[in-house]
């Protein structure tokens, strides 16, 4: 043995400086040479499932403001986790994707778990991938992608990193950099969007996902109020970026290319910032904006300026470009706010013998959740009920996948209640999953137990898809297989992974044990019976 520095030595230590000391993953034979030796000062996520390992690391990251970095096992291991690698990269999560490669000189021979085309694999779903062509390059590549993560608009990248490399000499330290990763939107096309709005009359804002990320919650709702406009959110958002108790909160956009036409229909001009334009799921025909409503758009996402079918867009921070136009719109005066939306629930769903309405049940849930917790939201045929019951008021409390993809939720939970523990917020995660959801990723809620995580899963269970359901209606599919759930035993298989589980069969058993949950060490999955209920597509 010599003194002298190895890669494996060279990269924890820059890893350690960039304050990268959490890693995720599930540990294969190609990826021990990196993981021998582990820190005590690091710490190992341990995942059952590569694609829970990635989710995690997502929502760590979207909790903590910083990347993160994933472990997986060569080939099949990117495989598994690819469904949440797209959920990321729609998040624009800054995440530093590892996998292991089958030993450099063995490669032409294509051995066993070989990661052919290694670069390929992970593509277009990352930002930048890449093999270092020697051992010696490994911790440049580490170095570089931190950089390639961080910068607009953020996103995971990937390394592929032969087994062989680690115990090979360095160079030498490594070279630590930083780098800036705002940009300024060009201010004096900022200025002509600042005068058409001054121009509109009945202007329209929507304050997209990227508003909540850049840290611009107060700037966008300083804008909102000055410009006295309604404001609408993205279908389908990943994040919230406006108070939906705000008076001047008018609903998230419908998801259909009519729908959006008839939502902004008597608006001379759109506003889009930090969003799409727009983010549509089901074809509903129709033209995309009416007859003389305009649209800008200011995002940081060079793409979806370019995808926008219509408008004119900006590039730049969100942030820097709200907190500016705040002082380049004028006072519009004469214009009184619009009236607040009707915000008239009825009458409170009483306390009924399962199965309860989803209504019912966030009704109840409202009544019971801390004013400081966190919403991980995966019922996407509830997403109504939700966001009228149990609306978003704060920054960073709102968090769903990026990609529209079922089975990010339960491990993204986890990964937003490690990173509220890493950054020091002591906070509950309520995680609104459905029965079918659940499923998808349900080893995850063992990582929960392991870390005693403060997440209580309320488990919809209506016992089927019912958002594809109501796919099949639109779509006119009758006789679709597969869509019904039936002879699931949650509660048995949450036991079994650790944790503390519980049937409720009422409204006040639902509160009770919600109750029981805030107070309980580690997490609490409560199975809550539903009627199926079909969504409006609309």
């Amino acid at each position: 043995m010599t003194d002298e520095m190895t890669v494996h030595d060279v990269t924890y230590n820059l890893l350690r400086s960039l304050g990268l000391t959490t890693v995720f993953g599930n540990p294969g034979s190609t990826e021990q040479s990196f993981l021998s030796r582990f820190p005590d000062d690091f710490t190992y996520v341990l995942a059952l499932q590569e694609a829970s390992a990635l989710a995690m690391a997502d929502g760590f990251a979207q909790a903590t403001g910083k990347p993160a970095v994933v472990n997986l096992h060569t080939a099949a291991g990117t495989g598994n986790a690819m469904g949440s690698l797209v959920a990321a990269y729609r998040a624009n999560t800054p995440l530093i994707v590892t996998a292991g490669q089958q030993t450099r000189e063995m490669l032409l021979s294509d051995p066993y778990l070989t990661n052919r085309d290694e670069t390929v694999l992970p593509q277009p779903w990352v930002k930048w991938a890449y093999q270092p062509a020697r051992a010696e390059d490994v911790p440049a590549a580490f170095m570089r992608a931190y950089v390639v993560a961080l910068q607009p608009p953020a996103g995971p990248v990937f390394l592929s990193i032969p087994l062989d490399d680690w115990d090979k000499p360095a160079l030498g330290p490594a070279v630590v950099r930083t780098t800036s990763h705002r940009v300024a939107p060009d201010s004096e096309r900022l200025r002509s969007f600042a005068a058409r709005v001054n121009r509109a009359e009945r202007p329209l804002l929507i304050l997209g996902p990227e508003v909540d990320r850049a840290g611009a919650w107060d700037a966008g709702v300083a804008f909102a109020e000055k410009l006295r406009a309604p404001v609408r959110g993205s279908a389908l958002p990943d994040r919230i970026s406006f108070p939906e108790d705000h008076p001047l909160y008018a609903g998230p956009l419908p998801m259909t290319i009519a729908g959006v036409n008839e939502a902004v229909h008597g608006h001379d001009l759109v506003v889009v910032i930090g969003a799409q334009a727009f983010r549509y799921y089901p074809y509903v025909a129709g033209e995309y904006l009416p007859e003389g409503t305009e649209l800008v758009q200011i995002t940081s996402d060079p793409d979806l300026a370019a995808v926008a079918p219509v408008g004119d867009s900006l590039l730049g921070d969100v942030r820097t470009a709200l907190e500016q136009l705040i002082d380049l719109v004028e006072d519009p005066t004469g214009r009184a706010a619009p009236a607040p939306r009707n915000r008239d629930r009825g009458a409170e769903p009483t306390a009924t013998a399962a199965p309860l309405t989803a209504e019912a049940v966030y009704a109840a849930l409202n009544t019971v959740r801390p004013d400081d917790s966190a919403v991980v939201m995966e019922s996407t045929s509830t997403l109504a009920q939700q966001v009228q019951w149990l609306p978003t008021t704060r920054s960073g409390s709102f968090f769903a996948t990026g990609s529209g993809g079922i089975g990010w939720g339960v491990p993204g939970a986890v990964g937003v209640a490690l990173g509220d523990r890493a950054r020091g917020v002591e906070r509950t995660v309520i995680a609104t999953i459905g029965d079918g959801s659940f499923q998808y990723s349900i080893q995850a809620i063992w990582t929960a137990a392991r870390h005693n995580l403060p997440i209580v899963f309320v488990v919809l269970r209506n016992g089927e898809y019912a958002i594809l359901k109501s796919f099949a209606l639109l779509e006119k599919t009758p006789g679709v297989p597969g869509l019904d759930l039936p002879g699931l035993d949650i509660v048995s298989l949450a036991v079994g992974f650790g944790c503390r589980a519980v049937d409720v069969d009422s409204t006040e058993a639902l509160t009770r044990e919600f109750t029981s949950a805030l107070a309980a060490e580690g997490p609490t999955v409560i199975v809550v019976p539903t009627e199926p209920e079909l969504p409006d597509l609309g």
